[in-house]
């Protein structure tokens, strides 16, 4: 089993932690530290010895920090975690800020009118967000100092970094040698007349060498640095232990292995204009160039891009895995409405899900922890299941199940909401308004140029005629057998990067009534170019192909609500289910599928 149901962090900790942190504030003569929830890679996952946040706090958020001054500590959390922290920090100790909305800036210039001295270590903070920090703090008297982590001196037991082994990913999934695209990047390097780029995230690092790891639970990928030269040869930063013999051969002689303690002195020696990613390189980094000779070009990891937008084979691999994890979500959807209601527990769901990726034998992972809130759990956007929050499936509430598996050909992320018995008139209408919007989505087509900004509205229309919303994007992208959040594409306000064919990315509206039940419908699509049409413009139009073939239930469908074009879309897509997860099935689950699949 790979999802553990223990408590991993608790709120009683979090104020003798405190107190011995502003202890050693007190030493430093510091009026506050801030504990970042990104370890060194600015990991949306993280390692149990860098998960620095939910020791000190409790908060077990993938996004987040803590500002801990000598009189009040804030944990900054964004719209998902609203529900979440509350009931994870100890409230006295920990108050929540909603976040965006309010600036660490803002908030620090007013609990220190008169001024102060925040530590920060260099290595957990980008140069972006550091920059952006110092330029909006001036005039306020409030200083930054770079320190060692303050909190690592107090955590006696911190566990050791991770040494996962490294694996190969081979060429037919990833569709191109790693020579190859070493080759490429550095082409564009010497184009743009740059030496050298330092490359500090997991994934970036994975993909451009064609190599997974096992350093995160969850996503593939190993721990570790690269420096990419513009001649293709890469030094790897990378502790030696990680790397078996058939990986060093598949590596060969341009990739140099490198201890992970030298990467400082290696980035002080290079020469030349160096590039540095300003969002996620650690300020560290860019101290280290900086001492040197080299000229420092902020600018973006250029493998961001071409990881984003997969090749012919990632799409083949991503349709594979979706078929193959479709077959497996049916045959728990078909056990699920075998069992009596109020006989399931969340844990029941989760156990057995997991239980049906197994049975494909391709489940190397899954792709995060399962999330199975049943009622008012269900309202917690990240909801992650423990033994002592465990509840019962009980008559009338909505489950929302959120899940996924990593496979070698592709990573795998699917929500369904599922009807727990008889589900009252209110959550069918707010559940259709959310399937109305996933449908939207799917439906679209669009000029290329546009970015996942311009498609959110289209999610979210349904829901705001009755004024109703919700606070997540409508989508992330995915990683191909990576990680199940990628960047740089996304469906949100703030997304601003333009959508291009081969991006993966999930479509995935909600809604969610604290204290009462959750909804979230998601499919992953990726971007395609769109058909031709008779008499259109000659213009580049995209669209979304649809990877995830699951039925939606209809049991929590108002179908007088759907128009005509709403209503062929679902039956459409319920007769490609059938057609393509059908043959994978077992006998009982194939009859389950005709059953859930019939038109509506």
């Amino acid at each position: 089993m790979f999802q553990s149901f223990a408590e991993s962090a608790s709120p009683a900790e979090g104020p003798g932690r405190l107190a011995k942190l502003r202890e050693v504030l007190s030493a430093e003569a510091l009026s506050g530290f801030l504990v970042p929830r990104a370890d060194v890679h600015q990991g949306e996952y993280v390692a149990p010895r860098d998960d620095r946040l939910a020791w000190l706090t409790g908060f077990t958020g993938s996004a987040g920090f803590c500002a801990a001054l000598l009189d009040q500590a804030r944990v900054f959390i964004d719209g998902r975690y609203r529900t979440q922290v509350k009931a994870q920090v100890s409230l006295e100790h920990f108050n929540p800020v909603p976040w965006p909305e309010t600036q660490l800036a803002d908030w620090l210039k007013e609990q220190l009118p008169e001024g102060g001295v925040i530590g920060i270590d260099p290595w957990l903070h980008t140069v972006g967000e550091v920059a952006t920090l110092v330029q909006r703090l001036q005039g306020s008297g409030i200083t930054l100092r770079e320190v060692d982590n303050l909190l690592d001196r107090v955590w006696s037991d911190q566990p050791a970094a991770p040494l996962g082994a490294v694996t190969i990913q081979p060429e037919e999934q990833a569709g191109e040698s790693h020579a190859d695209k070493r080759a490429r990047l550095a082409a564009g390097l010497r184009q743009a007349g740059q030496t050298a780029v330092v490359i500090t995230l997991p994934d970036s690092l994975a993909w451009l060498l064609n190599i997974r790891g096992s350093d995160i639970a969850r996503n593939p990928v190993p721990h570790g640095f690269a420096i990419l030269h513009d001649s293709g040869a890469v030094d790897l930063f990378m502790a030696a232990e990680k790397l078996p013999e058939d990986v060093r051969t598949h590596l060969g002689s341009e990739v140099t292995l490198k201890s992970p303690e030298n990467l400082a002195a290696a980035a002080t020696a290079l020469t030349g204009r160096v590039l540095l990613d300003k969002g996620s390189a650690p300020l560290a980094l860019q101290r280290a160039l900086d001492a040197g000779a080299a000229e420092v070009v902020l600018g973006r990891d250029p493998v961001i891009l071409p990881k984003a937008c997969k090749n012919p084979a990632e799409v083949a691999g991503a349709r594979a895995a979706h078929l193959r994890d479709g077959a497996a979500m049916c045959e728990f959807l078909a056990w699920y409405d075998e069992q009596p209601v109020g006989s399931l527990t969340e844990i029941d769901v989760v156990t057995q899900l997991e239980a049906c990726r197994r049975d494909t034998g391709a489940l190397l992972e899954i792709s995060f922890d399962t999330i199975s809130g049943t009622g008012p759990n269900g309202a917690v956007i990240h909801y992650r299941v423990t033994e002592a929050s465990n509840a019962r499936l009980e008559n009338g509430q909505l489950l929302v199940l959120d899940s996924g598996g990593q496979y070698q050909d592709g990573t795998t992320d699917i929500t369904r909401t599922l009807a727990v018995g008889d589900v009252g008139q209110e959550e069918r209408a707010c559940f259709t308004r959310v399937l109305q919007g996933m449908i939207a989505v799917s439906q679209l087509r669009f000029p290329a140029g546009l970015s996942g900004r311009d498609i959110d509205g289209f999610a979210r229309a349904p829901l705001w005629a009755a004024g109703l919303d919700y606070n997540h994007g409508t989508g992330h992208g995915v990683g191909a057998y990576l990680s199940v959040h990628e960047g740089p594409q996304g469906i949100s306000r703030r997304n601003m990067e333009p959508l291009q064919p081969g991006m993966i990315l999930s479509n995935e509206p909600g809604y969610y009534r604290e204290g009462a039940f959750g909804i979230r419908i998601e499919n992953l699509i990726v971007v395609e170019q769109a058909a031709a049409l008779s008499g259109a413009d000659d213009r580049a139009m995209l669209s979304f192909e649809t990877l995830t073939y699951v039925p939606i239930d209809r049991r929590l469908i108002a179908a007088e609500m759907l128009s005509e074009s709403e209503r062929e879309w679902l039956n459409s897509y319920h007769k490609a289910c059938r057609d393509k997860i059908g043959p994978r099935l077992s006998a009982k689950a194939k009859l389950w599928l005709a059953q859930s699949t019939a038109p509506i």
